[in-house]
């Protein structure tokens, strides 16, 4: 993952992220793809787009996925001291991650899940 190009964290199962695919290529922006199913992150990897998201993990987590049910997320804390626990089980499990994640050329990140987020990049 680097700054110098837009990353896009995909699942081409996922119909939100084939339409920031296909939003990133109608607006000729240079991307990379991440099937990050496919190659998972590290919490490393978790904890930077994080901090580019201004997010914690309870943030970018889909709660509702079985395997967060699985692990009785819904009952995790959400304090700096759980953080960590959040961390490596996204890293775990990215399928409770949530999708797509744009990482930004200029070094910023969103969740590229709305309209208006599509629109800003471009």
């Amino acid at each position: 993952m680097t700054s110098e190009q837009t990353e896009i964290w995909h699942n081409p199962r996922c119909s939100k992220s084939r339409t920031a695919t296909a939003h990133l290529d109608e607006t000729g922006v240079n991307y990379t793809v991440r099937r990050y199913l496919d190659d998972p992150p590290t919490a490393d990897e978790v904890r930077e787009v994080l901090r580019r998201l201004g997010a914690q993990p309870w943030d970018i987590t889909r709660t509702g996925e079985q395997i967060a049910k699985d692990l009785g997320m819904a009952d995790w804390g959400r304090t700096p001291a759980d953080r960590d626990r959040w961390i490596e089980a996204l890293a775990a499990n990215p399928q409770l991650i949530q999708r797509p994640i744009v990482l930004t050329a200029d070094g910023g990140a969103m969740v590229a899940r709305s309209d208006d987020a599509l629109r800003s990049l471009g």
